[in-house]
């Protein structure tokens, strides 16, 4: 059910022979990145890449846990891409440093995993999701002995199943860094339903309340109307009366 399994790329390099900026700065205007090889009893090697290949390699999830063969005038070196310095604008790859790796030697890596056959388990068929808990798992591997990544086959998993470290088999003498627990790669948990979370009460209340004393305000609104009215209806009849007992003029 669980895999893993070793790939390395070839590239090619040549030997640079650049002692300042504006030699360094060339070089990279002609398509090139510089970078250094280091490590083991063999003195370091500044060396010049071709900058389309390493943008083809970088745009791997798996670059720095990759070994690489680097062909360099007709001799190969097994390599760990260690560090990559961007420019701090452009966000282009400027420089790599390359660890030599030693047979015999031990490096610690983080190992990328891979689940596959999502749409084989019935646990994810029936809406379960798939909670991955490590994306990369660190282990400490031989130098001739790098696994690329770390494959789970997801096949027959149901709802609650756990994939843990140990269900991985692993290259031999490969050992996870974290020791002493079998600790979780990932699970296929149940579905998870999100309920409308409902209006809590006080704002019911108040709501009610703003109600009522907007029609409170309204009743009152339509009493002094009516009222208006009424005193403007009894002001006409008391005028009505005056005219009546005003004196008739005396004729002369």
């Amino acid at each position: 059910m669980l895999k893993s399994f070793v790939f390395m790329n070839i590239i090619e390099a040549t030997i640079r022979n650049t002692n300042t900026k504006g030699e360094v700065n060339s070089l990279r205007e002609d398509g090139n990145i510089p970078a250094i090889i280091y490590g083991g009893s063999e003195q370091n090697k500044k060396i010049s890449l071709s900058k389309k290949i390493i943008k083809n390699l970088l745009d791997k999830e798996n670059f720095l846990s990759n070994i690489i063969s680097i062909n360099i005038e007709g001799k190969s070196e097994n390599v760990l891409p260690k560090e990559v310095v961007w420019h701090p604008t452009t966000d282009e790859p400027i420089h790599i440093d390359f660890l030599r790796i030693v047979k015999g030697g031990n490096v610690i890596l983080e190992i990328p995993v891979k689940f596959i056959n999502n749409d084989k388990s019935p646990g994810l068929k029936r809406g379960g999701v798939l909670n991955i808990v490590r994306r990369k798992v660190e282990l400490k591997c031989p130098t001739e002995n790098i696994p690329d990544e770390l494959i789970v086959d997801l096949d027959n998993l149901d709802i609650g199943s756990s994939i843990k470290i140990s269900s991985i088999k692993l290259p031999e003498k490969v050992v996870p860094t974290i020791q002493g627990r079998d600790f979780v790669v990932a699970t296929v948990a149940a579905p998870t339903i999100i309920k409308e979370p409902e209006k809590p009460a006080e704002e019911t209340s108040e709501e009610g309340a703003e109600g009522a004393t907007e029609g409170a305000e309204g009743e009152v609104k339509a009493a002094e109307g009516e009222k208006t009215e009424g005193e403007k209806k009894e002001a006409g009849k008391e005028g009505e009366k005056k005219e009546d007992k005003k004196p008739a003029t005396e004729k002369k």
